[in-house]
């Protein structure tokens, strides 16, 4: 980029209320600390302490899915973990409802089987939800997840608006792969 584009893309970002991005490779110990900082962010805008409790929560859960699953892995180990991926997390203020938006390159042989999850949740109104939470967890998780596979699930039913998501093939191994949540 530009030293004369920047502005502009400082004043796009403002106009879609973009508060905060990260894009590069996450970590645990990095998720944390970018988690206090939207914490502080939101408390110094006055937001309510459990509104920002919900982004926080949202912005966790997302990372932790750039973390866990992302295609793209830094070459070396950071903060003393191989647990990491490589990804952009957002946050931001639109129509009065927070959003987060996260993405990450995923192999495109995880496209469907991603898709398939994510469609019927999207789908769900609150009560279908949260049945179909309580159905899962009694289910076993998956050998290939890393977590008891309700992220999607719990981000459904903290969010206000129905789960937003996109693959983008990049290439014959590779999409890249969006998830926009709305508190």
């Amino acid at each position: 980029m530009k030293v004369d584009d920047f502005y502009t893309y400082h004043k796009e970002t403002i106009e879609k209320g973009i508060f905060l991005t990260f894009s590069g490779p996450l970590t645990h110990d990095f998720m944390v600390k970018l988690g206090e900082m939207l914490k502080s962010n939101m408390s110094m805008q006055n937001v309510d302490k459990n509104l920002i409790l919900k982004v926080f929560s949202l912005v966790i859960e997302q990372t932790q899915n750039i973390i866990f699953y992302s295609a793209e892995k830094p070459d070396v180990a950071i903060d003393g973990t191989d647990e990491m991926g490589v990804g952009t997390i957002t946050v931001g203020l639109e129509d009065g409802h927070f959003f987060i938006l996260c993405g990450n390159r995923i192999a495109n042989e995880n496209v469907e089987k991603l898709r398939s999850k994510l469609e019927p949740i999207q789908k769900m109104n609150k009560d279908e939800l949260k049945q179909y939470y309580k159905e899962q967890r009694r289910m076993e998780r998956d050998d290939d997840s890393k977590g008891a596979g309700l992220g999607f699930i719990e981000m459904a039913r903290k969010s206000s608006q129905p789960i937003e998501f996109a693959f983008r093939e990049l290439d014959e191994e590779c999409s890249f792969f969006t998830l926009k949540t709305v508190i």
